[in-house]
């Protein structure tokens, strides 16, 4: 069974067009992966200024894999094993790296345009079918 994961970012208000153009940038880029199956970017549109990253995949290990992966860390801007950091986000590790990056003036480096993510995780339900 499928699994859903979804990656809510705050992002400040004029910043929105900032996040789509990233995700624009890089699409595609997960599409071969093993055990991915879908994605989705959702733009709030009744005021809010959280944005969704939905993601589907074909299990645990597969999302997981990834996430481990270069692959992952080269798009989400951070060194091979701290993109779990990045991708929980808002927790004193995802401060400490990015803290890290700033202070070592990594010019290559775009800025995070959220300033806060929170990862959920779903399954489809059973309705009993």
């Amino acid at each position: 069974m499928s699994i859903v994961k979804i990656n809510a970012i705050t992002v400040p208000a004029d910043s929105g067009d900032e996040l789509a153009r990233r995700f624009a940038a890089r699409a595609g880029a997960v599409d071969g992966v093993s055990g991915f199956e879908g994605f989705e970017l959702l733009q709030p549109t009744d005021g809010r200024n959280v944005w969704l990253v939905v993601t589907r995949w074909a299990d645990e290990e597969s999302f997981e894999a990834w996430k481990n992966s270069a692959s992952f860390g080269h798009g989400h801007g951070r060194p091979v094993g701290t993109e779990g950091a990045a991708q929980t986000g808002g927790g004193p590790e995802a401060r400490d790296a990015e803290a890290r990056d700033a202070e070592a003036g990594d010019a290559g480096r775009q800025r995070p345009v959220g300033v806060s993510a929170e990862l959920w995780s779903f399954e489809p339900a059973d309705l009993g079918k």
